[in-house]
């Protein structure tokens, strides 16, 4: 209502208000468990991490948010993140040491 975008997390949230969403963080739930139930017996149980490189985060681009996004915006995003699923563009791990190194408190 004040014309402020939105971004949904863990979902597709674009359709929840189309046009005021500028994207959406998912988690790829879909990926791990697929994953899970392919490696059947042989799944190794413990803690995993999924991330770009292995399809467990992503971002959500359909028709109710394609407005918002040009074609610049997405190749500037999907460069990003091919950079980060290599390994050549680093991003800190929150869980390592409970910080964010871009803040100071």
């Amino acid at each position: 209502d004040e014309d402020i975008l939105s971004i949904g997390v863990d979902s597709n949230q674009n359709h929840l208000h189309p046009g005021k969403v500028l994207t959406s963080m998912m988690k790829r739930v879909d990926n791990a468990v697929y994953e899970a139930f392919s490696d059947g017996a042989d799944m190794e149980t413990g803690f995993s991490v999924m991330g770009l490189a292995n399809g467990g985060v992503g971002y959500a681009l359909d028709d109710n948010n394609a407005p918002l996004v040009s074609d610049e915006m997405k190749a500037m995003v999907d460069a990003a993140a091919a950079k980060i699923a290599s390994g050549e563009l680093k991003v800190h791990d929150y869980m390592s040491d409970d910080s964010c190194p871009a803040l100071s408190f």
